[in-house]
């Protein structure tokens, strides 16, 4: 297939271009920040507010990885005035309403409140941009698959999370141990969630569809600190200091709090559509870990 990948050079978008460049021709639509010329794509520098110069072409898929502000699809619809196939766009399981007792599949509303910083941007931004997305690929007679992974992990994520804590465990030899954290929480493995689009490109039964994308093991702060130690190398164990914090002496020590920590925070999703209709796998958590905290390790220890 001929696919157009607009972003694509950082954490997901590249392991997808990584997976699908073995199969299909690829043009990647970005800044130009980092090359992915070397797999064996084409890409062209962009901006889809500018000018889609180069990309109108034909396409059987384009692949939306850095939507994020209204506009950001309508503009992308108007530029590219070649036939698409079918508008994969990359959204969040965030789009779903605040109730930390509920699981969501994919019918569960939308949060509409107004959620203040920047974690409440970009969940309206994402929400507006679904409808976007369904509204301006129906005037085009486009079909459209939605995507909404949970929190990504793996090789390649340059947001400080599981990083973080990678790098503390072997450049501070401590972890912390938050001593009040009821967060509960869902990982997909960024290999999988990759898997995950090339499942759905061309595939009619994920036409009008949107698709949870989560790992199968719901997580708390205790579960993933004990499965980082257990793929540690012996050796990086050694001397290792567990820190007890509350949730609240952490942030205020700077140390990482990246996932939900409080039981109002937790947000779980269901992946069984997904796994129904588009034969979706999931790697599970301790593997997906230890290839991450490999990979990791090789950066930091030299």
């Amino acid at each position: 297939m001929k696919l157009l990948v607009i972003g694509g050079s950082y954490f997901y978008g590249r392991v997808f271009v990584m997976e699908a460049a073995k199969e299909h021709e690829i043009t990647v639509w970005n800044r130009g920040t980092y090359s992915m010329e070397t797999f064996g794509v084409r890409q062209i520098k962009g901006d889809r507010h500018e000018s889609a110069a180069g990309c109108e072409e034909d396409y059987d898929a384009v692949i939306d990885f850095c939507a994020y502000a209204p506009g950001d699809v309508k503009d992308t619809l108007e530029l590219l005035t070649g036939n698409i196939g079918q508008y994969v766009f990359i959204s969040t399981v965030d789009v779903y309403e605040r109730d930390a007792a509920v699981m969501k599949s994919e019918d569960t509303p939308f949060e509409e409140r107004v959620i203040a910083g920047e974690a409440g941007s970009y969940i309206a931004g994402k929400t507006a941009l679904e409808r976007e997305l369904i509204e301006g690929c129906g005037a085009r007679g486009i079909p459209y698959t939605v995507l909404r992974p949970a929190i990504l992990y793996g090789p390649y994520n340059y947001a400080p999370r599981e990083s973080a804590y990678i790098q503390m465990l072997l450049l501070n030899h401590a972890l912390p141990r938050f001593t009040d954290a009821q967060g509960r929480f869902q990982f997909v493995y960024v290999k999988d969630a990759a898997q995950a689009i090339i499942a759905c490109l061309g595939n009619e039964r994920a036409y009008g569809q949107a698709y949870n994308v989560c790992g199968e093991e719901i997580l708390t702060y205790a579960r993933f600190f004990n499965t980082l130690r257990a793929v540690a190398q012996p050796e990086d164990l050694e001397g290792l200091a567990e820190v007890p914090f509350t949730v609240e002496q952490a942030a205020a020590q700077g140390v990482p709090v990246p996932f939900p920590a409080t039981a109002a925070e937790t947000h779980l999703c269901d992946n069984t559509k997904g796994k129904a209709e588009l034969g979706l796998v999931y790697t599970d958590f301790e593997e997906g870990m230890r290839r991450t905290y490999r990979a990791f390790r090789n950066v930091y220890v030299q």
